[in-house]
Parts: C-alpha cells; structure tokens; sequence
C-alpha cells in the first residue's frame, strides 16, 4: 500500500511540474512576442531596485499597516513552502518528518516558526477578504475588477486561508497522535500554534487521528501543486514575475519621455536629403497598435500587474471621473496579449484576427484622458509603467491613424508651422517685450 501511495504522488508531482513549466514557457513565449529593448546597463542598480521593491516591497511601506500585513503573507507563503520541501520527500520516500533527525533540536524551531507564519498568512487574508468584500475600499469595488478579476482576488485569499489550515490541522492531528504514543509519531514535538488544538482531538481514536493526519497531508500538498498550476492564469503571477520587473525597470528620471528615431530620421532626411538611405523606403511604424507592437518589458509589465488599484487610486484623470484607468490598462493589454499568444502557437505565426489591442481592448478616450503625469508609474510596488504603453498607443492613434481631436491638431499644426503651440510667429513672439519697453 505505501508503494502504491508513493507512486500516485510522484505522478502527481511530475504531472503539476510538467503543466507548470509548460504554462510558464508560453508566458515566456508571449513576452518575447514584444519589440526588443536593451535593459542591461547599471547592473549594480538594478539588483539594488530589485532587493528593495521586490523583496523588501520598499513602496508598500507608504502605508505601513497594509505594508506589514502583506509582508506577513508574502514572508509567510515563501518560507512555508520551505517545509513542502519535507512533504515533497516524505511523499517520494514514504517516510515521515523525514528531516526531524538530521536537524535534531532545529527541528521544532523551523517548525514552530513555519506554525507562526501560517497563524500570520491565514490572519492577514481574512483581513484582506473583509477589506475587499465588508468595508469595499473604493480601489477593490471599481468596475475594472467586474467579473472574473474580483472572483480570482477572493480565490486566492480563500485558497491560501485553506492551505494554511490544513498545514495547522496536519501538526494538531501528528500531536494528538504523539500524545497518545503511537510508534512513528512518538517524536517530543511541542507544536506552538497547533499543539493549542491538538487536545481537542483527543476523543478521536488513533485510526480516526490517522486518517485525519494523512487527509489534510495529501489535501495540504495537492492544494499547493494545484496553485502552483493556477498561477499562470491569476493575478498571483506577480509573485513570480515583481523580481525580474522590477530588475528590468527603467532607470531614466520620471517624466523623461523617449524620442522616436523613425521621426527623428524623418526630419534629418527632410533637413538634409543626402543622408536619406538609397532604394525603396521601408515602412516605418509609429507607437503601438497591438499587443506585439509593444516592447517586452512592456509585456512583462502586463503579465506582473497585481491589479491591486493602487495606480488608478492614483490617476488624477480617474479621480475625476474620466474613463482611464491604468489598471485596466494593463488588464487589458494582458488580455490581448494572451489571446495574441494563442493565435500564434495555432498557427506558427500571428494571423489577422480582426481585433487591435488599441478600439477593441482600449478605447481611445481612456487614451485620451492621461495627463502623462507618472502619478501610476510613481505609486505600482513593482515599477510596471502604464503611462509608457499609453504613450505608444496613442502615438499610433495620431501618427498612424490620424485620429487626434481638433485641439490637438491645431496644436501640432502650430508646432509645425511656428515651432510652438501658440499661432504666433517666431517673429512677433517677443514683441510684448519691446511694446513694454517703449
């Protein structure tokens, strides 16, 4: 029976792997989608980006009694499944508390404190479900979140509220099984969280004990392979991607906007012909119309997006009722993305499906309404930039598309006629100075 258990859960194991691994490639495969960037300069800063944002959530911090709860999950969450590691091997192995004698006394520390941090995990998740679903914080209520979006939040809190539990139920039934002397759990562990309940087992048979033990082992380890394969498809992928986006976040000052060397080539060949490369043109494109025309790191934004809100929480332009949210932003050129992805893998390449990231995904007025003033950029955890996808869909809009409203066109009419936005001539600009010296 023991050979047949430690085959079943070995099948489970490579099976959860497998699918994993085959669900990050295609995410891989759908970042890799995007234009390439260079992002390999100042590596000493990066490191310290990402130590600081990623591991040590430094903007969480702005609100420090939010900021502690989520260290406490994130911490939490890590270090236990340091202890999956054990469950891993038991199950391989067939044995129990496999690392009890090697480690010798650290071995009720480790566990104690594992029992610590899961009290902590399953805590701060009920906080945060009252949050999002009692009180309804006006960022977890907004319509960006209608759907599956709110569904996927709540699922991820319950799922880790339950995991926890069955962590904490497994040592109260080993417990109750140590008090009561049965031969492979005669161990003198004193669980601190857990042992609190093992008494309350104590009218339960050894059979029924267990049985008990073995249920929430097996519960405890397939819900943790289980998550493991629904990461790739929530919100939670964040855990894996915020490191290396926030390694890879840009490095300019906020507020520096990129130049476009296609119309920076345009002027210089309009200025002086003879530079202008011989043969047929090559079409050039400006900004981005679909997903693919973004660059990866873009990608990679959308894929680390938490939806927590705290960008749109932000955006002066949604404080007042405008249309933009730069949440749903990068909701939404996730969305295409995915979609965009698919269509390549069935076909070898991308097939016209009839659909742009840019009227299907993200109106135009949602485009229209950002004021560029990095407000979103300056308030994510993990530095996604939604202001710089917006600035390359609506490059599209306007130098593609030609769909700009009459004010800014009179504005670049302006610029281009009299090298300002004003409908003054260069020549007479500085007359009110002369006016007021005579």
């Amino acid at each position: 029976m023991q050979y047949v258990s430690q085959a079943i859960f070995l099948l489970l194991a490579v099976g959860s792997v497998f699918l994993f691994s085959r669900n990050i490639f295609h995410i891989r495969q759908d970042i890799l989608l995007g234009k390439d960037e260079d992002f390999t300069g100042d590596r000493a800063l990066r490191w310290k980006n990402m130590l600081l944002l990623a591991f040590g959530q430094k903007k969480m911090f702005r609100n420090p009694t939010v900021a502690f709860l989520h260290l406490f999950v994130y911490v939490g969450f890590v270090i236990i499944n340091i202890e999956v590691l054990e469950i891993v091997l038991d199950g391989l192995l067939g044995t129990h508390r496999l690392f009890l004698n090697s480690l010798g006394r650290l071995y009720p520390f480790f566990i104690n404190s594992f029992e610590i941090l899961a009290a902590t995990v399953l805590i701060a998740c009920v906080i945060f479900l009252i949050r999002r679903n009692i009180i309804k914080l006006r960022r977890f209520i907004s319509k960006d979140l209608d759907g599956w979006p709110r569904t996927d939040a709540n699922l991820i809190l319950v799922t880790e509220i339950v995991l926890m539990t069955l962590f904490l139920c497994m040592n109260a039934a080993d417990r109750a099984l140590q008090l009561k002397g049965v031969e492979h759990s005669k161990q003198s562990l004193d669980f601190i969280v857990s042992g609190i309940f093992a008494p309350a087992f104590s009218g339960l048979s050894i059979a029924n004990l267990a049985i008990l033990e073995r249920a929430c082992w097996w519960l405890h380890i397939t819900g943790i392979l289980a998550f493991l394969n629904y990461l790739p498809y929530s919100k939670h992928l964040h855990i894996l991607l915020a490191f290396p986006n926030a390694y890879y976040a840009r490095l300019e000052p906020l507020g520096e906007m990129r130049n476009m060397p296609n119309v920076q080539d345009e002027v210089k060949y309009a200025m002086m012909p003879e530079l202008a490369p011989t043969g047929e043109a090559q079409p050039m494109q400006f900004g981005a119309k679909d997903a693919q025309d973004l660059s990866w790191k873009n990608l990679l934004d959308a894929y680390s997006c938490t939806e927590c809100g705290r960008c749109s929480a932000a955006c002066p332009a949604n404080i007042t009722g405008k249309l933009l949210s730069p949440r749903k932003i990068m909701m939404a050129t996730r969305d295409r993305l995915q979609e965009v992805g698919k269509n390549v893998r069935a076909n070898g390449a991308f097939v016209a499906d009839g659909k742009t990231l840019v009227y299907d995904y993200i109106t135009t007025e949602e485009l229209r309404a950002c004021t560029s003033c990095n407000a979103c950029v300056m308030e994510c955890p993990v530095s996604i930039n939604p202001l710089e996808i917006i600035l390359e869909l609506r490059r599209s809009l306007v130098m593609e598309d030609s769909n700009a409203p009459q004010e800014w066109n009179g504005m670049f009419s302006n610029i281009e006629n009299n090298f300002a936005p004003w409908k003054l001539s260069p020549d007479d600009r500085d007359r009110w100075a002369i006016e007021m010296e005579s």
